[in-house]
């Protein structure tokens, strides 16, 4: 039965694509009609009171699951800013660096299945798992995918569904570079996967893995016509925003930035570390919105097909450290978060907001 069930959300969700429609989990669906010269205008906050949350993923309703990392719970976050806690996922470490509870991902059958998918740090290695959310409590604890091998840092941790039906998932390469380039490891890569983690369909090795060559990837989007773009984290020199393409090698450890060897891709962007460090992006608007940590700001990219256009620098300083930016479903508006309570932010338990942007 759960391969048939995935076998129809994948050709559902194939034939919204060609109607030129994307589902909500994807981060790039449901926003009003792109408009080339939007731009970020009012901000707002939504909630505060948060020590680093991570994921964020919506729910059919409106509203919002969000993961805290160090605490491991996990949040329902209405649009007014009412949050109720929902539940502590179980199996989850700290590494005492950016390990914990990372990524979330709604089901896009929620209402059917009531499934949620979590990726984060245990006692074996980070993994991917899933437990079912029936409005009220949290229950069913699952791993789906384990063997992603942990470090206190480079953990990756983004989870989206994309546009295919097919659960995407981003691995650091645990502070071991050689790993993005093995094939064979599960670290440093973008991995696609069914909702019971195993191979999708089409994946380019017949495995998990769909791209490797990746350092710390933390944000990956799609864009009205279903291409992949990802955010990574670099390591003393650039910062890439790329065009993730099946099967493709994105260079890392050979390559940080640009990248001219034969067989590796070069990203479409790339920043100093000290102007990006980059966590979640989003798509809205005829741009790419992504979160900055190190750098502190937001950057919005604006994208024609394959190409990405000059960037520009929003919020510069004025929050701390973003790490997670989503497109609000239905509206032509951001949700933005910071951990600046994490060890490079600083600041105390509880000093974290979500932030609603809107776009004029």
């Amino acid at each position: 039965m759960k391969s048939h069930r995935n076998t129809l959300v994948a050709a559902a969700a194939t034939t919204a694509l060609a109607a030129g429609l994307l589902l909500t989990q994807t981060g790039a669906g449901n926003a009003a009609p792109a408009r080339a010269d939007s731009a970020p205008s009012d901000i707002k906050t939504v909630s505060s009171g948060w020590s680093i949350p991570w994921g964020l993923s919506w729910l059919p309703d409106g509203s919002a699951l969000i993961t805290e990392r160090d605490s491991f719970k996990l949040y329902k976050l209405t649009q007014s800013g009412t949050r109720t806690q929902v539940g502590t996922v179980p199996n989850v470490v700290t590494t005492g660096g950016e390990g914990g509870l990372m990524g979330l991902a709604v089901s896009p059958n929620w209402s059917s299945d009531h499934a949620i998918y979590l990726m984060h740090t245990a006692s074996d290695g980070n993994r991917i798992a899933r437990m079912t959310y029936d409005g009220s409590s949290l229950s069913g604890y699952k791993a789906i995918v384990t063997g992603i091998k942990k470090n206190k840092y480079h953990n990756g941790g983004r989870l989206k569904f994309g546009p295919d039906g097919y659960l995407y998932a981003t691995t650091g390469e645990a502070q071991t570079p050689d790993l993005a380039q093995d094939k064979n490891s599960l670290n440093g890569k973008i991995l696609r996967m069914t909702t019971d983690g195993k191979p999708a369909p089409g994946n380019p090795f017949g495995t998990l893995v769909y791209s490797y060559g990746h350092r710390n990837p933390q944000g990956i989007t799609w864009d009205p016509q279903g291409r992949l773009w990802e955010a990574e984290l670099g390591n003393s020199k650039y910062d890439e925003l790329n065009l993730i393409e099946s099967g493709k090698n994105y260079g890392w450890p050979v390559c940080e930035g640009e990248c001219s060897t034969s067989g590796m891709t070069s990203p479409k962007r790339q920043w100093s570390v000290g102007d990006a460090s980059p966590s979640g992006v989003t798509y809205a608007d005829g741009a790419l919105y992504m979160a900055a940590l190190r750098g502190e700001r937001l950057w919005r990219i604006p994208v024609d097909g394959t190409s990405a256009g000059t960037p520009k620098a929003y919020y510069t300083s004025s929050y701390g450290r973003l790490r997670t930016v989503e497109t609000v479903p239905g509206e032509n508006t951001l949700w933005l978060s910071t951990t600046n309570a994490d060890n490079n932010g600083g600041e105390p338990d509880g000093a974290d907001k979500v932030f609603e942007v809107g776009l004029k």
